[in-house]
């Protein structure tokens, strides 16, 4: 069984600094009335998150953000970013930066059989993540909300290590959803990520056993200790740049994605070339 939201916070609050603690005393949470917002966010468990992730986020990968003032503090908007690494410590690594600088809470879309996973589904649900179904996201960014949407998706995570910082081609979904509901992107670009936790195969038949795309066979245990490096890119206004009805024009939205993957694309370059190959410094 998850935990209750009250043994949530209690854990948290032995773990949080006073910063983290002011932090979360100003987060935005609109409560349905239950305690709950209506896709099953909690404020305890985000805080419980904060306390898990941040030693993680500060000592293990050591992230390093860069241009977190694009990311918009009110408002809807779509964070859109390479994904990659085996396990999604990506997104969770997303999920505290943005925290940290802006005191959202970004709602990751997660695919479709995250919420059917015993007690992770919950907990990933409580502490912002939604089912990707196209309501909950036209809900969402309809109440202003702040998404993530890793447009690689599966294929992204599991590539393998020969294939690291090349996209694979951006589904389309993030750039039609801008346009549609007036909401800018955000492009993010993620070096670190990629050599996190390389992979050397994929057992696909055993995954479909488990509702699973795959059970990866990774070559390390746990994700190596790589620095993280978070680049946002200037938010691109697709939906001042096409009309509301481009939405529905097949070859407009995927104009529109392709130029966001560029985006993404250099900003994976421009993070390249300031590690210069350094995986751990």
């Amino acid at each position: 069984m998850p935990l209750s939201p009250a043994i949530a916070r209690a854990l948290a609050r032995t773990r949080l600094s006073p910063e983290d603690r002011a932090l979360l005393d100003d987060l935005r949470f609109y409560d349905a009335g239950h305690g709950y917002d209506p896709f099953g966010l909690h404020p305890a468990y985000v805080a419980l998150g904060l306390a898990l992730l941040r030693p993680i986020y500060d000592h293990y990968f050591r992230v390093l953000s860069f241009g977190a003032e694009h990311i918009p503090h009110e408002g809807p908007a779509i964070l859109a970013g390479n994904h990659s690494g085996t396990l999604p410590f990506d997104a969770m690594m997303l999920w505290i930066d943005v925290l940290l600088h802006t005191r959202r809470v970004v709602r990751s879309v997660a695919d479709h059989f995250v919420p059917t996973l015993p007690i992770l589904g919950t907990l990933f649900h409580r502490s912002g993540a939604v089912g990707g179904s196209r309501g909950n996201v036209r809900k969402l960014l309809e109440n202003g909300e702040l998404m993530a949407i890793f447009p690689e998706g599966t294929v992204g995570i599991g590539k393998g290590f020969d294939k690291r910082y090349q996209l694979e081609r951006f589904r389309v979904g993030h750039a039609e959803l801008s346009i549609r509901h007036r909401a800018p992107v955000v492009p993010v670009g993620f070096v670190g990520a990629e050599e996190q936790m390389p992979q050397l195969t994929k057992l696909v038949g055993l995954g479909r056993v488990m509702g699973l795309p795959y059970v990866p066979v990774p070559a390390t245990p746990i994700p190596l200790p790589v620095r993280y490096r978070i680049h946002y890119g200037p938010p691109i206004p697709l939906h001042e740049q096409y009309p509301p009805d481009a939405a529905d024009d097949p070859d407009a939205v995927r104009e529109a994605a392709a130029r966001v993957q560029q985006a993404v694309q250099d900003l994976l370059q421009q993070g390249l070339r300031i590690r210069k190959g350094r995986l751990f410094t």
